[in-house]
């Protein structure tokens, strides 16, 4: 899943940033408000993490064109303004979630993670297919009762994939929700990352079909 911060504080930003990497976030970290409109509309993220105090426009200007846009990503707003009339405000305006300055970011991880599964409609933090259970707050895949051992990105595709059973996922994306801005993407990073899941998946585990010229859908055996 992909998450975009919007922070021009650089160190917080690249605190945050390492955290949500770590918890299985693909991260995209933007320092202005014009950047943000202009990038919201066209990637398919799962959560927004917007700061009020940007150099350009203020955070809730921000936040309103966005959902005058009908951008419906969640969005949680980051803030040093912590009175009850300013969170009001924050959630009156659209955002999702609060998150008052100084915060720890073990917070952060569990509300993006909560947004997350809200924006996707989905509750239950344990996706399952077949002998396959996948613990979205653990960051860890069963299969048959046994853990299996994922990186971050294999983690990443297989829970684009689960998202949508029986579906096809686009490559563009799926490559969206795996990689960020920063990443140096070879031409074929998504084919490796998909090989390898295919593997560790073997011999109980639902099968990845590729959907020739369109991309990929899981599907129970």
């Amino acid at each position: 899943m992909r998450v975009m911060i919007v922070e021009d504080d650089r160190r917080l930003a690249h605190g945050m940033e390492v955290s949500l990497n770590a918890a299985g976030f693909a991260v995209d970290i933007l320092s202005s408000g014009e950047e943000a409109l202009d990038i919201a509309q066209s990637v398919p993220y799962c959560a927004i993490v917007l700061d009020l105090g940007l150099p350009d426009l203020d955070g809730l200007e921000v936040l309103q064109r966005l959902r005058r846009r009908s951008v419906q990503t969640p969005i949680l707003v980051s803030t040093a303004r912590d009175s009850l009339a300013d969170r009001v405000d924050g959630l009156d305006k659209g955002a999702d979630d609060y998150l008052a300055k100084p915060f720890h970011l073990e917070e952060l991880e569990s509300r993006v993670r909560a947004l997350a599964r809200r924006g996707q409609g989905v509750l239950d933090p344990v996706l399952k297919l077949g002998q396959l259970s996948f613990d979205r707050l653990c960051r860890t895949a069963y299969l048959s009762g046994e853990p299996i051992d994922l990186r971050r990105r294999e983690l990443a595709v297989l829970e684009t994939l689960l998202n949508r059973p029986g579906k096809v996922v686009t490559k563009e994306r799926l490559a969206s929700e795996v990689f960020n801005f920063n990443d140096a993407v070879a031409p074929n990073a998504l084919e490796v990352y998909v090989a390898r899941l295919r593997r560790k998946l073997l011999p109980n585990g639902p099968a990845i079909r590729t959907i020739r010229g369109l991309g990929y859908m899981i599907e129970a055996k």
